[in-house]
C-alpha cells in the first residue's frame, strides 16, 4: 500500500498521498507517504478529519481545488492538523462494489488538478482495489481458523497461498497445451523436463516406460545425465523406486540417501549418486490397465513435497501418461507407414547390358513418412520372340503428403502404373501414364504428385551398344543424363503434374539415344530442395558430381552424391534410381544394385 501511496506523490508531484481506508469512527492509513506527526505514526486519524469519507459517502470521486472555499470542507480540522488544501480521492472497492475509502493525492496549497492527473490517479485507484480484494480475500479466509491477533501475518501466508496455487495452475494448463503438440516420445521427455524444470526446480526429471517384464528409461536426447545411459533397461520386478511405483501403481517417495540403501538395489543408489540426488518421488503413470511407467523428479537437497505438490504431480503424470500413449501410437503409424514404404522399394532386377542402382534415403525426422518412390521392371516381349522388343521401365516419383495416406497412395500408385505398362504394351510412357491418371480419376484414388516415367530400349539402329530411352514428365524434376565425355544435361522437356483436379491432360513422349559410358539420373526433390538453399545451385553441384564420377561404382555414387547434397541428415525423403550403359567390352555379366 505504501507503494501506491508512493506512485501517486511521484506522478502526481504532491508531497502528501494515502490510501485511506473509512471505518464507522475512523480513517485508517495501510498505505502513506508525506504524511506528519503524530499521524504518520498513528497511521490513522478520528473519522472529524477525514476528507475521504466524503468519496465514501458519495461513492464516486471527490476532487477539490482548495478545502477552505467550499461550505462541505472549510470546516474541517484536517486543513489546520494535517495541512490538507488541495485534495483529489478516487474511490476504492472491494469485489461487490462497495466502497472501503480513498486513494487520494493531497497538496498543501491551492490545486487545479487536471484532466491527465485525475486520470491517472483513477487508474492507480484501479490497481490499488485489485490488491485490497486480494487482500480481503485472504484475511477472510485465515480468519476463520486464527485470532484477530494473528491476521495480517496469517493473510500474507494465504496470499502466497493463492500464488503458489496460481503457479501450479499455470503449470498444470501449461502442460496440457506443451504435451498435446507431442508426437513423439522424445518430445514428451524433453517438455516434461523443461515444464518441471522450470517450476518445481528438481535437478533430475526422467520417465522410465514399463514394457513386459522391463523398464526402459527414456534417454534425454541432451546428455545430461550418462546415468540414463549406463541404466537404461532393468527388469520391471527389480528392486527400483521407480519398477515398485509402477509394480504397485502409487507414489514412491525417497526422503534421503539412507532410505534409499536401505529398502532398494545396488544399481539404483548407484544411480541416486551419479545424479547427485538427496530426495526423490516416483509417480506411476497411470494408463487404461496397468500404469506406463514412471515419472521421476529428484533435488540434490532435502525436499518436502506438500499435499498440493503431490496432487499436481499426480495430475500430470496423467497428462503424460496420455502424451505416451498418443506418441507411442504415432510412433506405431509411422513404424507401419516406413515398412510399407520399403516394401515398395523392392531389389532392383538384373538387366541385360545394363548397369543399375538406386538409394533411398528417409527425412532425419522420423515423422515425415514421404511417398517417394522409384521402380524398375523389364516389361514381356512381344509375343514374336523379338528381342528388339526388350524395353526396360523406370520410374521416379513423389506423391504429395508426408504421412501414411502418402505411402499408402504411393503403393498404389506404383501398382496401378505397373499395371497400366503390362497393359498396354508397346505404348509410350506418355500413353502410360495417361492411363494411369484414367484410373485414378475413376477409382477416386485421389493421388496426386509428379513423378517421370520412362522406356529403355536397345537402339540397333545406332552405334554398338546404345540404347534409346521414351520418357514422360509430369511436373518432376528434369532427370540428367551424364555423357561419356563428363558433359551433364538435363532432360528437361516436362508436362503438368498429376492431380484430380487437373483431369486429363495431353502428354507428350520426348526421345533420346544413350550412348555407350551414358549415366542416367532420375531423382526426388529432397535432393535439391532445401530450406535456405538454391534449388539451382545444388542442382549444378549435383550435376558436377555426377559428371566428375560418373565412371564409379553406382552405389558409391549415389551415396556420394545425397551426401554432398542433401546431407547426412535431410529434411526431407530423398529417391535415387541410376542407370548407365556401360562401354562395349566394360560390361561382363548382368549387374544391378541397390
Amino acid at each position: 500500500m505504501d507503494r501506491f501511496a508512493r506512485l501517486v506523490s511521484k506522478l502526481l508531484n504532491v508531497p502528501v498521498a494515502l490510501v485511506s481506508l473509512v471505518e464507522e469512527a475512523r480513517q485508517i492509513f495501510p498505505g502513506m507517504v508525506g504524511l506528519a506527526e503524530p499521524w504518520a505514526g498513528r497511521r490513522q486519524t478520528p473519522l472529524t478529519h477525514s476528507v475521504c469519507r466524503h468519496v465514501v459517502e458519495e461513492r464516486e470521486p471527490f476532487v477539490i481545488s482548495d478545502l477552505r472555499t467550499s461550505d462541505r470542507t472549510a470546516h474541517s480540522p484536517a486543513i489546520d492538523d494535517l495541512g490538507v488544501i488541495g485534495y483529489a480521492g478516487m474511490p476504492l472497492t472491494d469485489s461487490d462494489g462497495h466502497v472501503l475509502g480513498s486513494l487520494c493525492a493531497i497538496d498543501t496549497q491551492p490545486r487545479a488538478w487536471s484532466p491527465d492527473e485525475l486520470e491517472v490517479l483513477e487508474d492507480l485507484a484501479a490497481a490499488c482495489s485489485a490488491e485490497l480484494r486480494l487482500r480481503i480475500v485472504s484475511r477472510q479466509r485465515e480468519a476463520a481458523r486464527r485470532g484477530e491477533a494473528e491476521a495480517r501475518r496469517a493473510a500474507d501466508a494465504a496470499h502466497q497461498r493463492v500464488r503458489t496455487s496460481l503457479q501450479r495452475s499455470q503449470l498444470m494448463l501449461g502442460a496440457a497445451d506443451a504435451l498435446a503438440d507431442t508426437s513423439s516420445l522424445a518430445d514428451v521427455r524433453q517438455q516434461v523436463r523443461d515444464l518441471l524444470t522450470s517450476d518445481l526446480k528438481p535437478v533430475y526429471v526422467g520417465l522410465v516406460l514399463a514394457e513386459g517384464k522391463q523398464m526402459r528409461r527414456l534417454v534425454d536426447r541432451t546428455g545430461s545425465a550418462p546415468m540414463e545411459h549406463t541404466y537404461e533397461t532393468y527388469p520391471s520386478n527389480s528392486a527400483w523406486p521407480t519398477a515398485r511405483a509402477a509394480r504397485e501403481n502409487r507414489t514412491i517417495i525417497i526422503h534421503d540417501p539412507d532410505e534409499l540403501a536401505a529398502g532398494y538395489s545396488e544399481d539404483a543408489v548407484a544411480a541416486f549418486r551419479e545424479l547427485g540426488l538427496h530426495t526423490a518421488v516416483c509417480v506411476p503413470l497411470p494408463g487404461t490397465v496397468i500404469p506406463l511407467g514412471t515419472l521421476v523428479l529428484g533435488w540434490d537437497r532435502p525436499y518436502d513435497l506438500d499435499i498440493t505438490e503431490q496432487a499436481v504431480l499426480s495430475v500430470l503424470a496423467g497428462y503424460t501418461a496420455r502424451a505416451i500413449e498418443r506418441a507411442l501410437f504415432v510412433e506405431h503409424r509411422i513404424d507401419v507407414a516406413h515398412q510399407l514404404q520399403q516394401a515398395m522399394l523392392t531389389d532392383l532386377p538384373r538387366l541385360e547390358g545394363l548397369e543399375s542402382a538406386a538409394l533411398y534415403r528417409p527425412a532425419a525426422s522420423a515423422e515425415l513418412v514421404g511417398g517417394d518412390w522409384y521402380d524398375l521392371y523389364t516389361l514381356p516381349r512381344n509375343a514374336d520372340g523379338d528381342r528388339r522388343a526388350a524395353t526396360v521401365a523406370l520410374t521416379i516419383g513423389d506423391i504429395t503428403g508426408h504421412n501414411l495416406h502418402a505411402a499408402t497412395l504411393m503403393g498404389q500408385t506404383r501398382s496401378m502404373l505397373r499395371q497400366a505398362d503390362l497393359d498396354h504394351p508397346g505404348s509410350s510412357p506418355a500413353h502410360i501414364v495417361a492411363a494411369l491418371e484414367h484410373a485414378n480419376l475413376a477409382l477416386d484414388v485421389d493421388s496426386s504428385g509428379t513423378l517421370v516415367h520412362a522406356h529403355l530400349r536397345p537402339d540397333h539402329s545406332g552405334r554398338e551398344g546404345s540404347w534409346e530411352v521414351t520418357w514422360t514428365n509430369a511436373g518432376h524434376l528434369p532427370p540428367l543424363l551424364a555423357l561419356a565425355d563428363g558433359t551433364v544435361e538435363r532432360l528437361d522437356a516436362y508436362g503438368p503434374m498429376m492431380h484430380p483436379a487437373l483431369g486429363l491432360p495431353p502428354r507428350r513422349a520426348h526421345r533420346r539415344t544413350l550412348e555407350p559410358g551414358s549415366l542416367l539420373l532420375f531423382y526426388t526433390d529432397g535432393l535439391v530442395e532445401h530450406r535456405g538453399y538454391d534449388l539451382e545451385a545444388l542442382t549444378e553441384r549435383t550435376e558436377t558430381i555426377l559428371g566428375t564420377h560418373r565412371d564409379d561404382d553406382l552405389d558409391e555414387l549415389l551415396t556420394r552424391i545425397v551426401d554432398r547434397v542433401a546431407g547426412p541428415t535431410p529434411g526431407d525423403d530423398v529417391a535415387l534410381l541410376a542407370v548407365r550403359i556401360p562401354a562395349p567390352g566394360t560390361l561382363g555379366t548382368p549387374l544391378a544394385s541397390t
